[in-house]
């Protein structure tokens, strides 16, 4: 459009060297000059108007031009003060909201499940992914793990595992263990019968192997142990269960009330928590819980196919019909959405300008100058051209009253 405007003033200046040299040749030539010479004067006239708005026209020092760039910080103050003044005040946003059904826009929004479910879930995966691909995963991990052992250092162990110890004995919940365990000591007593026995033959004295009575008392130890064991899977009330449920109930009681018991819990926990082989379980652990939420947000249509995608989704479209069709609950939402704007444009409206305006004056002359000339200078041209139109018609007009005087 600067071009355009340029190349009528260009086309008037040459409209007026050929009409001032035909100039006596014929009558019509008079009115052509008339309107060339006006629309040339038009046409620099807005010329300098516009450019001085800008920049100093010709780069000459003229006093009261290049208005923008020297008075941008005024301009900054004046703009924050209009916003204030016409748009962050209490009244125009309370009055603004009262034409506004943001809860019915919500409800319809969410509950339709091609765009509120998929947009929101997308979304928060989206912004969730971004966050985890952009910090410092090292960082990031360091930060989880001290998190998770200063949890772990705070948590009172030991009460815990009493009480657990203590549900698990009253539920009956350790006789599978209980089981278990005297199976395995059956097994591994079998697998090392001979070591048992090399065990007892070399304890014995020299006599006992001379008679052979150590294989008679290897034979008799073991037989006791497998009639030990045996007897105590069979027997529900064997004597050697009964001791150790009564060990068991004592290291529950003590686990919650004995304040020793607590310290060498505590101390056990520190131990393991000081234990490098605890920290590089937590850092394999960080690594596949990150792994696994990435793949899980980059790729939610088969992450969360089911499960929480599903969950998410009708918890989304129920609440979208909800808002959508509860005149009710619609005001309740509105009236809260209008409290808590007007509150925050009555307590941070200032702030919201004063961005507005320090923004402004950190430009540069030149950024504040290109921009505001890029949203507007397209139309500044236009005067230029209707300048120089409106220009050539007044220098027609005026030839035209001085040939009727």
């Amino acid at each position: 459009m600067r071009r355009v405007a340029t190349g009528m003033l260009v086309a008037m200046a040459s409209v007026f060297v050929v009409a001032r040299y035909f100039q006596g040749a014929h009558p019509a030539w008079e009115w052509v000059l008339a309107f060339s010479e006006a629309a040339m004067g038009g046409g620099l006239a807005d010329w300098f108007a516009v450019t001085a708005l800008f920049r100093r026209p010709l780069g000459l020092p003229i006093p009261h031009t290049a208005i923008i760039p020297e008075n941008k910080d005024r301009i900054a103050d004046t703009m924050a003060t209009f916003l204030r003044q016409n748009f962050l005040t209490p009244q125009v946003v309370a009055r603004r909201m009262m034409g506004m059904n943001l809860a019915a826009a919500a409800g319809e929004f969410l509950a339709n499940p091609r765009t509120g479910e998929s947009r929101l879930r997308d979304g928060a995966l989206g912004m969730m992914g971004d966050v985890l691909e952009s910090l410092d995963p090292e960082q990031l991990g360091g930060m989880v793990k001290q998190g998770l052992r200063g949890q772990l250092e705070k948590l009172d162990v030991a009460p815990l595992l009493g009480q657990m110890l203590s549900a698990a004995i009253a539920d009956r919940r350790h006789l599978p263990v209980m089981e278990s365990i005297l199976r395995w000591a059956a097994l591994t007593l079998e697998d090392n019968e001979e070591l048992v026995r090399s065990l007892i033959h070399e304890r014995a004295n020299a006599i006992l192997r001379w008679t052979g009575l150590d294989e008679k008392l290897a034979n008799a130890v073991l037989d006791g142990l497998y009639k030990l064991l045996a007897e105590t899977i069979v027997d529900p009330d064997h004597r050697l269960r009964r001791k150790v449920e009564e060990g068991l109930e004592t290291l529950a009681r003590d686990l919650v009330h004995d304040p020793a018991m607590h310290g060498k819990v505590a101390a056990l926990k520190h131990e393991l928590l000081a234990d490098p082989a605890v920290g590089a379980w937590l850092d394999a652990m960080w690594e596949r819980m990150r792994a696994s939420l990435l793949q899980a947000v980059r790729n939610p249509d088969a992450a969360l196919a089911t499960g929480l995608g599903a969950t998410f989704g009708q918890a989304a479209a129920e609440l979208g019909g909800a808002l959508r069709d509860d005149r009710r609950l619609q005001r309740l939402i509105n009236r809260f959405a209008r409290r808590t704007l007007v509150g925050i444009v009555n307590r941070y409206g200032a702030q919201i300008v004063r961005l507005v305006s320090e923004t402004v004056k950190r430009w540069d002359a030149s950024t504040v100058t290109l921009r505001i000339e890029g949203a507007v200078g397209r139309d500044l041209q236009f005067i230029r051209i209707n300048g120089t139109l409106v220009g050539g018609l007044f220098g027609l007009v005026i030839h035209a009253a001085g040939l009727l005087l």
